[in-house]
């Protein structure tokens, strides 16, 4: 596993496993079972997903050192603001089972997000809470809170993939001293990602599938990537990246993918505002 460091110092692992949509407890603690034992030590999970208590139980149910495992949970918008947030944070901790939480980010970049991140410093300085972030935060959003802050987002978890790369909005995220992840790095299959024949020629050179592939041009790029899979064997082969590099050809191959436009939600338009906003959990 390759780790990258956070402005803090402290290491993240590089691949992490989501579990966005596993919402039926029995099914997302096997997965996270079969994610920790095929090597996975970076956990990905959120209010809104409805699993945090599931993650907490699958990894004390694993017998592995809660230690060993970077657990990142998201705050939701209708628990923005500062009293709300110190709030389910902690009640984040307590579904989690951990003594604190490696990681929370801010999941939408609506509603009091300065309130919920004035309190995400708080619990950060008292160390029950060791790194802090957003998600889903366009540069501009991104960089007035990198301003404003006391401490500034060290992570940035936003879609990211060989069609999106984010290379505009990596070069704020960089000059801020915040890291980029990636959420949905196979674009949930769109464009046929996972028969791409770019990506499927390249992956026959080395042995690899499109999918590996696609990770490995993310990680090479210093890009975390957080795949997802509820298939024990899929989880290995994600995770089976680290074996092989890809030449600067492959890479330069697979920059002409990028369309620089989102293929999931537009942050920017009203009504994702509104749909965000109204979205109680």
């Amino acid at each position: 596993m390759d780790y990258v460091t956070l402005s803090n110092g402290d290491p993240m692992p590089m691949v992490g496993f989501g579990v966005f949509q596993i919402t039926d407890a029995k099914q997302c603690e096997k997965a996270v079972l079969d994610a920790l034992d095929a090597g996975y030590r970076h956990i990905d999970t959120a209010q809104a997903y409805g699993n945090e208590e599931a993650v907490g139980n699958a990894i004390a149910a694993s017998g592995i050192d809660k230690e060993e495992v970077f657990v990142t949970t998201k705050v939701w918008v209708s628990n923005a603001g500062y009293e709300n947030a110190l709030r389910s944070i902690e009640e984040s901790r307590k579904k989690l089972k951990k003594p604190y939480i490696d990681m929370v980010l801010i999941h939408q970049p609506f509603g009091d997000y300065y309130g919920t991140y004035r309190a995400m410093e708080e619990l950060y300085r008292m160390g029950r809470v060791k790194a802090i972030g957003v998600s889903n935060f366009s540069p501009d959003r991104l960089v007035d809170l990198a301003i404003n802050a006391d401490i500034p987002p060290m992570v940035d978890q936003v879609e990211t993939h060989v069609f999106n790369q984010q290379t505009e909005a990596r070069k704020w995220m960089d000059k801020y001293g915040c890291r980029i992840e990636s959420w949905g790095p196979f674009a949930e299959g769109k464009n046929n990602l996972f028969s791409n024949p770019v990506l499927t020629d390249i992956g026959g050179k080395y042995g690899k599938t499109a999918a590996q592939v696609a990770l490995r041009f993310l990680l090479q790029k210093g890009i975390a990537v957080i795949p997802k899979s509820v298939h024990a064997e899929r989880m290995r082969e994600n995770i089976d990246v680290f074996d092989f590099r890809l030449s600067e050809g492959d890479m330069g191959e697979i920059e002409k993918l990028d369309t620089g436009t989102s293929l999931f939600v537009d942050h920017s338009a009203p009504e994702t505002s509104e749909m965000f906003n109204r979205w109680e959990i």
